[in-house]
């Protein structure tokens, strides 16, 4: 009896330090965990692939209550004698400027003209961009500068000035390890591709912090359509932390990972500190972005209202080639929010760690997929870092992708891109097209695995 205790023990441990020695080759295929907390993959090519802690240095970050800020901007709005509501329903409204006026023109007025238009509606020229104009009237309202524009032929529309706000809600608690990454298949697709330093991804948004230190040697020439000039510092943080999901600088030991290692980002800025910015702005911004080489275009911003302004940029964009992802808003509604709404726009909900729908993503049929969205931390304004939950997170997940699906496949259309993303989704609950997940939750390592494919 007692050979057979003492055989036993032995065995036992035994089995215990083989499975010790043997515990790596149970972790994920590539897999291994050391004890700097960092992840070391291996390459198609063998080689190590190591990305090291992804943490902030020293473990702090910032609480940002966004939906005390968002109910504080949403209050001014509603209550500021300059601003009009649009009732959607009994809770989803749409903002716009009492006083102006976006104008389209067929072709550029004369000076003469645009002189007569000032006299006749009592105000000023704001701004203007190409055949796009921006009236504000001391006296009139924006409905009576709508009627006077509309019946001119020389006009092709003429709509109020919305304003757009970002789809972000959530204050919470910093996350030792970002469990979106590996939600989505992040390291598995990094096992095909880490990005190029030729696709270029356009962050149009509240800006994006230049000197970020997670951020900077990351960053392209951008734009302020603001202000117009080439200084789209911000000054919110929301660009940021859209900005830092996409391609924080991964691997540098410090900060979070991008989920792209390589693509620029092109910085836009289109809101203000205060979070919003006009339809004339978001326009302005999307066609810069096209125009100087945006292969990808990320919009973490909605409005209710569909406007003429907004619709033309993203069809300019799609026309261009390139693909637009759009969050789908945070109301908790199926009230269609643009631009998400928009044929051929990805449509981004929300999605929290256990894969269940947040409970303030948007839902319905223009909702394409979804994406980790719940207690996403990122880079910040001032050189900082926060956790923030939204469908503004969410969207740069499906952005990134995007950018890593051009970068494997260059040849790639801007809908075979869209249509890759949407085929390779995990459906949930086995259900496509659902109008809380859309085609189901974004898979980096399918979705890069169709795009190989079809490069041969």
């Amino acid at each position: 009896m007692r050979n057979r205790l003492i055989f036993g023990i032995f065995t036992l441990g035994l089995a215990i330090i083989l499975f010790a020695a043997m515990r790596p080759f149970f972790l994920d295929k590539g897999e291994q965990r050391n004890h700097l907390n960092s992840i070391t993959r291996t390459e198609n090519t063998g080689r190590p692939l190591q990305v090291q802690n992804v943490q902030h240095r020293n473990g702090k970050i910032q609480r940002i209550n966004m939906i005390k800020t968002n109910h504080q901007l949403v209050h001014r709005l509603n209550n500021s004698p300059a601003i009009k509501v649009i009732n959607h329903n009994k809770k989803d409204k749409s903002h716009y400027y009492e006083n102006e006026i976006v104008v389209n023109f067929k072709t550029i007025p004369p000076q003469e003209k645009i002189a007569q238009y000032l006299k006749d509606i009592d105000g000023s020229l704001r701004e203007k961009h190409e055949t796009v104009y921006i009236f504000k009237s001391n006296t009139k309202t924006a409905n009576e500068l709508e009627k006077y524009f509309i019946r001119n032929q020389t006009v092709e529309y003429a709509e109020p000035h919305y304003i757009f706000v970002p789809n972000d809600v959530n204050d919470t608690y910093y996350q030792s390890y970002q469990w979106n990454l590996p939600a989505i298949g992040t390291e598995q697709g990094w096992n095909l591709t880490r990005g190029s330093k030729k696709v270029k991804i356009a962050v149009v948004d509240t800006g994006v912090d230049l000197d970020h230190p997670d951020l900077a040697r990351r960053l392209t020439t951008g734009y302020n359509a603001i202000d117009d000039n080439n200084n789209p510092d911000d000054d919110n943080g929301h660009g940021s932390h859209v900005a830092g999901i996409i391609a924080a600088d991964t691997n540098n030991g410090v900060g979070m990972a991008g989920i792209t290692w390589y693509n620029p980002i092109i910085p836009v800025k289109v809101m203000g500190a205060d979070g919003t910015g006009g339809s004339f702005y978001v326009s302005k911004g999307i066609r810069w972005a096209v125009d100087h080489g945006a292969d990808v275009i990320n919009l973490s911003l909605g409005n209710y209202q569909s406007c003429d302004v907004l619709e033309s940029a993203i069809d300019y964009a799609q026309e261009k080639n390139v693909v637009v992802i759009s969050a789908a808003g945070n109301d908790n509604t199926s009230q269609r929010s643009y631009p998400a709404a928009y044929p051929g726009v990805l449509g981004v909900a929300a999605v929290d760690w256990d894969g269940k729908r947040a409970e303030f993503s948007n839902f319905g049929d223009y909702v394409d997929v979804a994406a980790p969205g719940v207690e996403i931390p990122s880079t910040f304004s001032n050189g900082e870092y926060a956790a923030l939950s939204g469908t503004s997170m969410a969207a740069p997940h499906v952005t990134a992708l995007a950018g890593l699906i051009r970068s494997i496949n260059p040849k790639l259309k801007n809908t075979d891109v869209v249509k890759i993303i949407t085929s390779s989704a995990r459906p949930v609950n086995q259900n496509r097209q659902s109008p809380y997940y859309g085609n189901g939750i974004i898979n980096n390592a399918e979705a890069l695995q169709l795009a190989a494919k079809k490069n041969k």
